[in-house]
């Protein structure tokens, strides 16, 4: 499989070999020998929501293995509106190795993954967000080894890093508790698939930690809900 687009679609020992992957990767590089293993590549990185830690660790890590990051912004592209994404996807396809792209409509992505013929990247959707998920697990697993049946919490809505937590447990043999207000729950339509003895959701957060190893939070007003500000502090507090 040549994108990492959903963690679903993922066996449990392909997830946690990237994981291992990744935390020999990251003491190579602190011990400085870290292989160039993208040498001669480049990285397209398609940016319709702004970011600091998600660029800067693309481009970063990029750099790191010897490629070059090649960041675009919505203004430099205007996905869906100056061009259609499939037109984007063949050009990209083209001229860079891969593609990481962090857009609005989880859609967007799975059209680039379908157009550029080259692996893409989801590094954020308004669905999930499985990089950050990834990435929260593999520091748990350095700091406290194997993370199979380990219990976490994530206190805060039901957004897109609490969907690819939810899945990224169920398939590691640990559980997610996600506590939220009433209304700001996981969608139905994506927790109905989740395992229940792996995912439990409820409006009690003191409940939700109360044999959490690990708990979990993340912004209450993510990124374009700026006009529910209020509301949303209001049902948080």
């Amino acid at each position: 499989m040549k994108d990492f687009i959903n963690i679903a679609d993922f066996s449990p020992e392909q997830l946690l070999g990237l994981l291992a992957r990744a935390i020999a990767d990251k003491q190579l590089l602190r011990e400085g020998k870290l292989p160039a293993t993208c040498a001669g590549k480049t990285l397209a990185l398609i940016f319709e929501k702004p970011s600091l830690r998600t660029r800067v660790s693309f481009q970063a890590a990029m750099a790191q293995l010897g490629g070059a990051p090649i960041y675009l912004a919505e203004s430099d592209i205007g996905l869906g509106t100056r061009e259609p994404v499939a037109d984007v996807a063949e050009v990209l396809g083209r001229m860079v190795d891969a593609v990481t792209a962090r857009t609005f409509a989880h859609e967007t992505v799975e059209q680039l993954a379908a157009g550029t013929g080259v692996p893409v990247i989801n590094a954020l959707t308004d669905r999930s967000h499985p990089c950050q998920a990834m990435s929260d697990v593999m520091t748990a697993m350095e700091i406290f080894g194997d993370v199979g049946g380990m219990t976490w919490a994530f206190v805060g809505d039901g957004n897109n890093v609490a969907y690819s937590l939810a899945v990224l447990c169920g398939k590691l043999g640990m559980r997610l508790m996600l506590a939220c207000p009433p209304g700001y729950e996981l969608d139905a339509e994506l927790a109905g698939p989740l395992p229940a003895d792996a995912f439990v959701q409820t409006n009690d957060p003191a409940s939700a930690v109360a044999d959490a190893r690990v708990v979990y939070t993340d912004t209450w007003v993510s990124m374009g809900q700026d006009d529910e500000k209020a509301e949303r502090v209001a049902a948080f507090e």
